[in-house]
């Protein structure tokens, strides 16, 4: 019996991992994603608002999916990381328009700081290969 192989999702036009991570990893038809922030890649610059910060983040997982072969209709569950809970009611919005029906396991806690300087949102993601 063999291992299964793990690969890292590599394309150049990924978000850039602001640590020693990789933006997603394969195992087999499994897609783990990691954490996403609101940079906008044409830009560099970070979405304002947690509606705008909320959008980027999700086409920043998007765009990681893809690159592994998945898409956001594939995701299996999502981690939510907001730094205030108050503005649930308005991420959740945007989660559920950019989601477009489909509704992934998911946890949403508020957490005391996200690691870039006015990050309201991160998300992270399990999803598969069809």
């Amino acid at each position: 019996m063999t291992s299964p192989k793990h690969q890292p999702i590599v394309s150049p036009n990924l978000p850039k991992p602001a640590g020693p991570y990789s933006p997603g990893m394969q195992l087999d038809r499994l897609l783990f994603i990691s954490g996403q922030g609101a940079t906008d890649l044409t830009t560099g610059q970070q979405a304002e608002g947690i509606e705008a910060q909320t959008e980027q983040v999700l086409r920043n997982l998007e765009r990681i999916l893809v690159a592994g072969g998945s898409s956001l209709q594939h995701v299996l569950r999502c981690g939510v990381f907001l730094v205030d809970m108050k503005e649930f009611p308005r991420m959740n919005a945007v989660y559920e328009r950019v989601f477009a029906g489909h509704r992934p396991a998911r946890t949403t806690v508020q957490v005391s700081a996200l690691p870039e300087p006015g990050l309201r949102v991160e998300i992270d993601c399990i999803a598969y290969v069809p």
